[in-house]
């Protein structure tokens, strides 16, 4: 996701989540020497920018690309990840500058914290439409989307194939009226996107919720090993088949649109009005096709996403 991630999530995410969400950690600069590009590392020093965001390895992968971009054009950036929006919120704006974001995340995160955990959430399944209705919410929190991505990773759900077949569980709501122990993002118990969704529109019997990570190694394990029958990983996740899981279509819809989006604190915006032109065509280049490609890199090859940002960046021309 707080609709993910945000949320979320992303991505062949698959063990590619070994992260254990040491908040605070930075990424490696892996800045581009290239003076000839766009936003070359030789531009003036346009002084320090904070990025915060979410510890998973898509969340981990975008954030490198905006650390890249950004110290090509000349800012000092640092990266915090934490486990979950709720950590980085607080202080965005103010101590954090600029986050790679999901539409329907902050969106409903904002919405949450502003009308109760009861608010009724956005649902639109466009991004644009569902930017506009959190406009409002946006502007009174002081934060500013930049152009929305094409690349969308929603929120997915998985159980074993031996559990789909045995129990001929194809989609979410073949499983009205189960009980189910659910594996899952720490922040998971009550949102529309997840364990809340999951028991009031599909009739799901969550009888726990294990907070044990979005789309990690240790929520794969636990439906694996039957711990729990139902995991939380993203529609991106490329590693589910080898592993013998597989995705239950939301048949009913309840994920909101998800583009990827940078969320950047409008007063430093104002103050640093190029960050627009160093972020907008990033988010032009990124496909979900593309998105799910290079977090396979990270899955299976266990590539660092570091390495797969810059090479993504460089093959884009961004560099």
């Amino acid at each position: 996701m707080n609709v993910r991630r945000s949320l979320a999530a992303v991505l062949a995410v698959g063990s590619l989540l070994l992260v254990t969400a040491c908040a605070g950690d930075d990424l490696d600069n892996n800045a581009s020497d290239d003076e000839s590009t766009p936003a070359a590392s030789g531009s003036a020093d346009q002084g320090p920018v904070h990025i915060a965001g979410q510890n998973f390895p898509e969340a981990q992968l975008v954030a490198a690309m905006y650390e890249e971009l950004l110290t090509n054009a000349g800012y000092q950036p640092d990266v915090k990840l934490v486990d979950a929006r709720d950590a980085y919120m607080p202080t965005f704006p103010g101590d954090v500058d600029v986050v790679p974001e999901y539409v329907g995340g902050i969106v409903n995160f904002l919405n949450g914290r502003a009308n109760g955990a009861d608010a009724e959430p956005f649902t639109a399944g466009d991004g644009a439409e569902l930017a506009d209705q959190g406009k409002d919410l946006l502007d009174e929190a002081g934060i500013t989307l930049l152009d929305l991505s094409p690349a969308t990773d929603t929120n997915a759900f998985f159980v074993t194939k031996d559990y789909s077949d045995s129990e001929g569980v194809t989609q979410l709501s073949d499983l009205e009226g189960k009980s189910v122990v659910l594996a899952a993002a720490p922040d998971c118990k009550g949102r529309l996107d997840c364990e809340g969704g999951l028991s009031d529109e599909y009739g799901i019997d969550i009888t726990k919720v294990l907070p044990l990570g979005y789309a990690s190694d240790q929520t794969y394990q636990s439906v694996l090993k039957g711990e729990s029958q139902l995991g939380e990983t993203s529609t991106t996740d490329g590693t589910l088949e080898s592993q013998g899981l597989v995705v239950l279509d939301d048949d009913k819809q309840i994920q909101p649109a998800q583009n990827l989006v940078p969320a950047v604190s409008t007063e430093f915006l104002d103050a640093h009005p190029d960050i627009a032109d160093v972020l907008n065509p990033l988010m032009a280049a990124l496909t979900t096709e593309k998105l799910t490609e290079l977090n396979g890199r990270m899955a299976v090859d266990r590539e660092k996403a570091a390495d797969v940002a810059h090479d993504f960046l460089t093959e884009a021309g961004l560099l």
